[in-house]
């Protein structure tokens, strides 16, 4: 995989980088690598799902017990592969938002999904990301990877690649992690959070899309008014 003189990372910007890049990215994801990759929003860290690959992320991040990751999918069937239950008005709200900032917390995937990707509810949070060349590398790879925010405790998310690269070079040199270097992010507020475990949906981080916005899906909405 080549990567940029500048910096320690992999170029990520146009369709031919994406495709350069994917064959050695999804390698470094099997091996149980951090992956450093652009988002619709900020950039983030993201591994397999396997309990190894979790593990190695919980280490770089330093994160506490308690504080769950989310999924990255690229395709609603891959929900169904992890035994995870989306309700009816889950449904409606991933077919008239994703993909799309919407991140739903759905019940269930006990013997397929790690505990450490669970939040304190026992739900497991899950979002279709639009970015393009990450949709990519997911269409490739086929399965659903973990993701958080890349940035130490106190810091920033990142925007761009170089400020990964300052905060993680250690980690870089040492082949545990890779970045996606898809240039400089647009500020965006973080993707709107609807726990779907219960009877009724409920808005517990308002993000891009607003409560008025969902409830024109589902009129039940709780939260966020």
């Amino acid at each position: 995989m080549s990567q940029s003189r500048d910096a320690l990372t992999v170029p990520f910007w146009s369709p031919v980088e994406v495709e350069s890049a994917l064959r050695a990215a999804m390698l470094h994801l099997r091996e149980g690598g951090v992956l450093a990759y652009p988002t619709e929003t900020v950039y983030g860290f993201g591994t397999a799902v396997d309990h190894e690959s979790v593990e190695a992320l919980v280490q770089l991040k330093g994160r506490p017990p308690g504080k769950p990751f989310l999924l990255l999918i690229n395709d609603p069937v891959q929900i169904a592969r992890l035994d995870l239950h989306l309700p009816t008005y889950a449904a409606t709200l991933a077919a008239r938002f994703w993909p799309g900032p919407l991140t739903l917390v759905l019940r269930g995937g006990d013997r397929r999904v790690s505990p450490r990707l669970r939040g304190p509810e026992g739900g497991v949070a899950v979002r279709w990301t639009p970015h393009l060349g990450l949709q990519r590398l997911l269409t490739a790879y086929g399965e659903p990877i973990t993701s958080t925010s890349a940035n130490r405790p106190g810091v920033p998310p990142a925007m761009t690649a170089s400020e990964i690269v300052e905060q993680w070079p250690e980690a870089i040199h040492r082949g545990v992690l890779t970045v996606l270097d898809g240039g400089r992010l647009a500020p965006s507020r973080s993707s709107t959070v609807v726990d779907c475990t219960g009877r009724r949906p409920r808005v517990i981080r308002p993000g891009v899309f607003t409560a008025s916005q969902l409830r024109e899906c589902v009129p039940d909405l709780v939260g966020d008014t």
